[in-house]
């Protein structure tokens, strides 16, 4: 989900920081990265094979991405010394949140800031082993802001070809709607999504974002039919802030084949089984939920009883440096959740990659890089 469309939806937090505190405050992060996963379990994280479902592109945006941005337009009051950065990215609350996200949004005002911004992701997803991942971006956002549409393809897809050449890491699209933007921003999506002047090669999937209080995803529907019509995977947030009523919408009327989020699918009996009948995944997110308070703590998070009920689980870092954490920090917290020893965060990693977009040969190359790499641990 893109933060900067959520303040509708959760009352404010506390303050939160990667990297330091106001004085009398509690930074939210700091509770959220696992520390008590075994040393062991972290370092087999560390070097399992992994793919990445729900992650945004500036969300992604690291300390040291949005500083080098920040020094490309000295005009913008992003600072770009890394300790005033880190100080800058304590937030004081939610409304302050949104506020240096949409700052961040602005230091992407050329072609080249949508390179250098999507190769940098992709080089942090790399240190990460995610061979490969579906980056969530939102056109709409750049395009509005007076970004030629087709520099912006371009970019992307530019850097999609030299992170995949340079790191191995495969990159895949979803574009999607900003829901608090409206109709006008669906048409946008829409049609850079499905015109194939313009369309980049990278895309496989459509998406809506945004806060859901207010934004009944029924009226989405003629939006994601002309997706769905030209080729591409139906991939929309629901139930991360709203009732399973939801993610029911986003079934029936959007043709979801994944849920992002689907938090509150927990509260329906019914729904858990039509997910896990029908073999739809959830693109759970638990650091993510926590700091948007879509759950109060991390022992109440549903993630067991979606696993419980038989729904195809997998485990993602949403917007990861806002929140303070990675995609290693959720395979950590999904084991202390799930007990998971490391065959299990095996088969965790293989459900992203069998939830996945990727073509069978592309998914069974990922499949027996993980087990190799178990099998390798576990004879030590």
């Amino acid at each position: 989900m893109n933060p900067s469309h959520r303040s509708a939806d959760h009352p404010r937090p506390p303050a939160t920081s990667r990297a330091g505190r106001r004085s009398g405050e509690e930074p939210l992060t700091e509770h959220l990265v696992d520390p008590r996963a075994p040393r062991d379990l972290k370092e087999f994280v560390a070097g399992l094979p992994k793919a990445e479902l729900h992650v945004h592109h500036v969300g992604s945006a690291s300390p040291r991405i949005v500083s080098e941005l920040a020094a490309r337009h000295p005009d913008s009051r992003v600072p770009t010394d890394p300790e005033a950065l880190a100080e800058y990215f304590t937030f004081t609350d939610f409304a302050h949140f949104i506020e240096v996200y949409l700052s961040v949004v602005d230091l992407i005002r050329t072609p080249e800031d949508v390179r250098l911004l999507t190769y940098e992701v992709a080089r942090d997803l790399a240190r990460q082993q995610v061979r490969y991942a579906e980056l969530t971006i939102t056109p709409f956002s750049s395009t509005r802001r007076g970004i030629d549409e087709r520099a912006f393809m371009d970019a992307i897809e530019d850097a999609r070809k030299a992170a995949e050449a340079e790191f191995g890491t495969v990159l895949r699209w979803c574009f999607d709607i900003p829901g608090e933007a409206g109709l006008e921003a669906a048409e946008e999506t829409a049609r850079l999504a499905t015109d194939d002047r313009l369309r980049p090669e990278g895309l496989v999937s459509f998406g809506l974002g945004g806060p859901e209080v207010g934004v009944p995803r029924p009226q989405f529907k003629p939006y994601f039919d002309r997706a769905i019509a030209a080729g591409l995977r139906s991939v929309p947030h629901a139930g991360e802030t709203t009732g399973p009523e939801t993610v029911w919408d986003a079934l029936t009327h959007l043709g979801a084949e994944r849920i992002g989020h689907g938090t509150s699918a927990a509260r329906d009996p019914k729904l858990l089984a039509h997910l896990a009948e029908r073999r739809i995944p959830l693109e759970v997110c638990p650091t993510s939920n926590i700091a948007t308070r879509a759950v109060r703590t991390l022992d109440e998070h549903p993630i067991r009883e979606f696993v419980e009920a038989g729904v195809l689980v997998t485990v993602n870092s949403d917007d990861p440096p806002m929140f303070g954490t990675d995609l290693e920090n959720e395979y950590a917290v999904a084991a202390r959740l799930l007990d998971l020893d490391e065959r299990g965060l095996a088969e965790l990693a293989k459900n992203a990659v069998e939830a996945s977009f990727l073509d069978a040969a592309g998914r069974a190359r990922i499949t027996d890089e993980i087990d190799a790499y178990t099998a390798a641990w576990l004879g030590r």
